[in-house]
């Protein structure tokens, strides 16, 4: 017992040896300075002032509070290109990325989740004709990145006030089932008086395609005799947005 307790007093003399301040100086990671640089960049200077990596980390310090996340940042922007496509890729692609585990992946999904019901609520329960900018943004926030593509119908009143946002479908890479019959159903449901059809090409380019145009023009003749109108058909992808009403295809 004697040896016992020697060595044990003499494990915690070793301990305690050390200036507990000292070891604490040692300890202190080096991206600390950088962190509060970059809060107080971002508090005098705003958003706009920072490159996407900069707020991109800034988002990363509270979701991976012990490391250096710059590279992390870097990282995510390399492999998807902005920071809009970061918090738009699917979870299992996050992953895939150095640093980012399962529960980071959905905490930057949870971040686009609210960025989406921000936009949302700009334009939910508006004219939405006369906020045609940030009903854009809004459609590009929810499906510019997504990896499949889906259909969207904005269904608005006789004054063009949003009523409701639906996805009625979600298709594959290339091909989503449209049926306007269902369409113009569920606007009666509804008792909306206009639509404004939505939907993503997951390859980045909006440009219609020929079944793009002829489906909207099956809905378009399809809704008429019952009084819905069909605004619009606008395509969203990574490098911008098409509209059927402005390219003169409705």
């Amino acid at each position: 017992m004697g040896k016992s307790g020697d060595d044990e007093r003499g494990f915690f003399s070793e301990r305690w040896s050390e200036p507990p301040a000292k070891a604490a100086a040692v300890e202190k990671p080096h991206y600390h300075g950088h962190r509060d640089r970059l809060r107080e960049r971002f508090t005098a200077a705003g958003p706009d002032a920072l490159p996407d990596y900069e707020l991109l980390e800034l988002l990363l310090f509270r979701l991976i509070p012990r490391v250096d996340t710059k590279p992390i940042a870097k990282a995510l922007l390399s492999r998807f290109g902005t920071l809009a496509e970061v918090l738009g890729a699917p979870v299992a692609l996050l992953q895939e990325v150095k640093g980012i585990g399962p529960s980071v992946a959905v905490d930057l999904k949870v971040i686009a989740a609210a960025a989406q019901r921000m936009a949302r609520s700009e334009i939910r329960g508006r004219e939405v004709l006369s906020n045609w900018t940030q009903l854009l943004d809004y459609c590009r926030s929810a499906m510019a990145f997504e990896n499949r593509e889906q259909f969207r119908i904005l269904f608005l009143d006789k004054k063009n006030v949003l009523i409701a946002d639906e996805v009625q479908q979600i298709g594959t890479v290339d091909h989503t089932p449209v049926y306007p019959r269902e369409v113009v159903k569920r606007a009666l449901e509804l008792s909306a008086s206009a639509v404004i059809l939505v939907h993503n090409h997951p390859s980045g380019d909006p440009t219609p395609s020929r079944a793009d145009i002829e489906m909207t023009k099956l809905i378009v003749d399809t809704a008429k005799p019952l009084g819905i109108a069909v605004h619009d058909h606008i395509i969203i992808g990574r490098k911008g947005n098409a509209s059927m009403k402005g390219l003169l295809l409705i």
